[in-house]
């Protein structure tokens, strides 16, 4: 008789802080798929981007908030929160896949650069390891996620069972609850949007001046295959983002356009290659993940 394979170890952080009700979510819904560790944030660290922590200690206390669970409160970023998950707290354990969140707000379209959320999915990759970063488009501290819980376990079982290319986190979006059901789940690229940003000049009550970051969101792409159009009709949002950032269009426009040698000739260019070096150095870890069909 074949051996039972052993439940898959499921690695949760976040950028809320490990007291977000976001995460209690995620912890609840991974510890029905699997063996979960938990290293997050001990305060708030959205908009913290792909920081980590350099100069300054850092800090991982044991956490008893989520009973029954292996909790770690850290002093630093969410990607410090990951770092410090695979070389002190794991250690020799490898996990089957990495999720973040439920972030309390939308990470769609250029809100990816930004989020702390997505920066602890990103930094598992580069680690090598499968990962998710999951946020509802709702930004209230008393968001409902409850609508999130069935979609989320199945969509992990998903990436557990078929695995996650290799050199990429996927971007998962969830609509906020209203009063119609979430209609389905797509694939999608990331809009092209910004943010308008102004500065609003304020004054403290001794009449110190300071700025406060305000803005409006503006979506400048009407493809109907984005991030943005999915959650617009209501559907979740899921986008393949990778850490490696090289343009390969700009590449192959500047090695026509471009003169790089002092002497004005034009030297024979690099090739440009649409296979990087992530997709080498990243496929061996997939080895490891979840056979499709097995039951965790």
């Amino acid at each position: 008789m074949a051996a039972k394979k052993s439940k898959p170890l499921i690695l949760i952080s976040n950028d809320d802080g490990i007291t977000a009700p976001g995460i209690a979510t995620l912890v609840r819904v991974m510890r029905r798929i699997g063996e979960v560790v938990v290293v997050a944030p001990n305060s708030p660290q959205s908009g913290m981007g792909h920081a980590i922590t350099i100069g300054t200690s850092l800090r991982l206390d044991p956490s008893t908030i989520f009973e029954g669970i292996e909790a770690y409160e850290c002093s630093g970023t969410p990607a410090d929160c990951v770092k410090l998950a695979k070389h002190r707290v794991l250690q020799d354990r490898r996990p089957d896949l990495v999720v973040s969140g439920i972030n309390h707000g939308s990470n769609s379209s250029v809100n990816v650069l930004y989020s702390g959320t997505m920066s602890a999915a990103i930094e598992a990759a580069i680690e090598g390891l499968p990962a998710i970063g999951f946020s509802l488009c709702d930004y209230g501290h008393l968001a409902d996620f409850s609508h999130t819980e069935e979609w989320i376990e199945h969509l992990t079982r998903q990436a557990l069972a078929n695995g996650i290319p290799a050199g990429t986190a996927l971007n998962i979006n969830i609509p906020k609850k209203s009063a119609h059901p979430i209609k389905g789940a797509r694939l999608c690229r990331q809009a092209r949007a910004k943010w308008q940003e102004e500065f609003d000049l304020r004054y403290d009550p001794h009449r110190r001046p300071y700025y406060w970051l305000i803005g409006n969101f503006v979506n400048e792409d009407q493809g109907e295959d984005t991030d943005e159009a999915a959650l617009a009709a209501n559907y979740i949002s899921i986008v393949p983002c990778q850490f490696d950032l090289t343009a390969l269009h700009g590449l192959a426009e500047m090695n026509e356009s471009w003169t790089l040698d002092l002497a004005g000739k034009k030297p024979a260019a690099n090739p440009v290659h649409r296979e990087t070096a992530t997709d080498k150095t990243l496929a061996a870890p997939q080895k490891n993940r979840v056979k499709k069909g097995a039951k965790s």
